[in-house]
């Protein structure tokens, strides 16, 4: 007989199979794993959806669903939903973090925006009389100004302007603008001037109307209570615009400025020079020009690989190659971030595809949310999820290691400590590799390499690989000897610290301190190492040297402990936190569950 295993209580989440297989289509879908048994034939077309029987005999008014078969459907469907779950979760951040990157000069653009319409608005207001009449008013040509802010987005992409400019819209919007969007596509050389207004209208207006007509705007703009609120016109890509289409554009805004406040915000992928290589004469002397620069691909690339893979936002990891694959792929996609984005998305569905136990996943996302549950079903979940794991823990895949209690629970609770530490070292290191224009994304591909980190004693190597006689906390805190190579980032991270001055240094361990907040054993490290230069430097107040006394009281003095000059002391502290946390992750037990290595999936796909 198969084993019996707790039925599926139903997951209180919104998604389904088809809305999981449409959004990924034509890309990939979510296989089922294999099954352990081959005799065992299912129906893929299934119901995934087991509501389960309950028992009225349950205690605590609580009912218990009755034993049935493990049916492979139910697992399927609990890894489906844990995926759901798990990416809403990562691309919650990304787009949190993207937001993020460019606030300040969403703030920049939002406040020169105020400042162009104070300036239109300055020119005076049109009479009641003129406003009324359907054709622009006559002004001289230093009041058709129209103010057009140029902002830098160094991309070659469009599809990775198309999200910042779609936050940049709902900035100003929430800032009392009305704002309307116009795509290179509505300004092509197929498109006319018609079809940009109708566009306009449709998206200020909120209804569609059949004449393109400039007078219904400047009437709807009156109604709305006169000169009170700007209007941003943001137009994406002017380097993929028509030229002819654009300039015809600009010159008929500039038109109708004084009845209607427009002011223009243009994307610029390459350089400031695209305007004037894009748009005739006549339309360039219309524009007054400010400058926005955003953040590079790069830099926003790293802050989604800081708050993902460094974060670890819900657990999901790389391994070494998978890691190298994508930096791989962001370089040769001339550094598309939304490339990136999607393939670690796949990489995500891939993980999910092939480990049977990924579902696990989703319960540190359940205990810190509480997501969708009452308190009942919370609890009654988180126990079907470690019975349905259970019954894979004899699987020789895995191995038994001591200290577990046999409850992926407990081994999750491990490897999300273990996640803690490693982090915490490589966004240390990131922090002094900054200095010298190391890149997170190499440092990362370094930091997650298991052949650069061996175990530094031959007893330990053996009690790893037989994965007995130790604790699974013990194994994950052996420590392990960094293989280092002059030309590695690592090596360099570390060597770079001895070169920063006194005051870099000092804000440096204020940024480890910050960053070692999650990790008590070594936040306490770094404030002691923080308050060492304090000390040497007779920065520190009475009460901070009492302190220091006190947690030395029963230890070595941090002093005797370090007795090298300072900068000495702040670099042999990084090479000993790579030598105690930095285990890639490939070598931690039980790695399978929250990590996806196999690179030659993700490059089929």
């Amino acid at each position: 007989m198969a084993p019996a295993a707790a039925p599926l209580v139903e997951f209180p989440l919104p998604s389904t199979v088809e809305n999981i297989e449409t959004n990924f289509e034509p890309f990939y879908v979510l296989h089922k794993a294999p099954s352990r048994k081959n005799s065992r034939k299912t129906n893929p077309c299934g119901k995934l959806r087991k509501k389960a029987k309950l028992s009225p005999s349950g205690p605590n008014g609580i009912e218990n669903p009755e034993t049935e078969e493990r049916d492979d459907s139910t697992l399927e469907h609990l890894r489906m939903e844990a995926f759901e779950l798990v990416w809403s979760r990562i691309e919650t951040t990304i787009k949190d973090v993207l937001r993020d990157t460019n606030v300040q000069v969403f703030d920049d653009i939002c406040r020169w925006v105020y400042k162009a319409f104070d300036a239109i608005r300055s020119s005076g207001t049109p009479s009641s009389s003129s406003a009324s009449r359907p054709f622009p008013i006559l002004t001289p040509a230093d009041c058709k100004i129209l103010f057009t802010g140029l902002v830098l987005t160094k991309n070659m992409e469009v599809v990775d302007d198309l999200l910042t400019f779609e936050e940049l819209g709902s900035h100003l919007k929430s800032n009392r603008c009305h704002v309307a969007s116009l795509s290179s596509q509505e300004l092509s050389a197929k498109s006319s001037i018609d079809g940009c207004i109708k566009s306009l209208l449709r998206q200020l207006l909120k209804v569609t109307v059949d004449s393109a007509d400039m007078f219904v705007l400047a009437s709807w703009y009156r109604e709305q209570g006169y000169y009170e609120n700007p209007v941003v016109v943001i137009v994406e890509d002017i380097e993929r615009c028509c030229g002819s289409v654009l300039s015809d554009f600009i010159i008929m805004l500039s038109e109708w400025i004084v009845k209607i406040p427009i002011i223009l915000i243009m994307g610029v992928a390459t350089t400031i020079d695209a305007p004037s290589n894009v748009l005739r004469s006549n339309a360039l002397q219309q524009l007054c020009p400010s400058k926005f620069v955003l953040g590079s691909p790069t830099e926003r690339m790293e802050a989604v690989v800081e708050a993902v893979l460094l974060r670890h936002c819900c657990m999901f990891s790389i391994g070494h190659k998978v890691a190298i694959f994508l930096r791989k792929y962001f370089l040769n996609q001339d550094g598309t971030l939304t490339s990136f984005i999607r393939a670690m998305k796949i990489a995500c569905v891939q993980h999910f595809s092939m480990e049977p136990l990924s579902f696990m996943l989703v319960r540190s996302i359940v205990e810190e949310e509480n997501k969708g549950f009452q308190d009942g079903n919370r609890a009654l979940f988180l126990e079907v999820l470690s019975k349905h794991a259970s019954d894979f823990l004899s699987d020789s895949r895995y191995p038994l290691v001591e200290g577990t209690g046999n409850n992926l629970g407990n081994v999750l609770s491990e490897l999300e400590r273990w996640q803690k530490g490693w982090s915490a070292v490589v966004q240390c290191l990131y922090q002094v590799g900054k200095y010298g224009k190391v890149q997170l994304l190499d440092l990362l591909c370094e930091a997650l390499d298991p052949q650069l980190f061996k175990p530094i004693t031959s007893e330990n190597s053996s009690r790893l690989q037989q994965g007995k006689g130790m604790s699974f906390s013990s194994s994950c805190e052996l420590q392990y000897q960094f293989s280092s190579r002059k030309d590695g980032y690592i090596y360099q991270a570390i060597r770079k610290v001895r070169d920063l001055p006194a005051e870099l240094l000092h804000q440096l361990l204020v940024s480890w301190e910050k960053i070692t907040g999650c990790v008590p054993e070594i936040h306490e490290k770094v404030k002691d190492l923080l308050l060492a230069f304090k000390l040497g430097d007779g920065k520190s107040s009475e009460k901070a040297i009492a302190d220091v006394s006190k947690r030395h009281a029963s230890q070595k003095d941090l002093f005797i402990k370090y007795p090298k000059p300072m900068i000495e002391k702040a670099e042999s502290f990084l090479s000993s936190l790579v030598s105690e946390h930095m285990r890639p992750i490939e070598s931690v037990p039980f790695h399978e569950l929250i990590c996806f290595k196999d690179v030659r999936k993700l490059q089929l796909v």
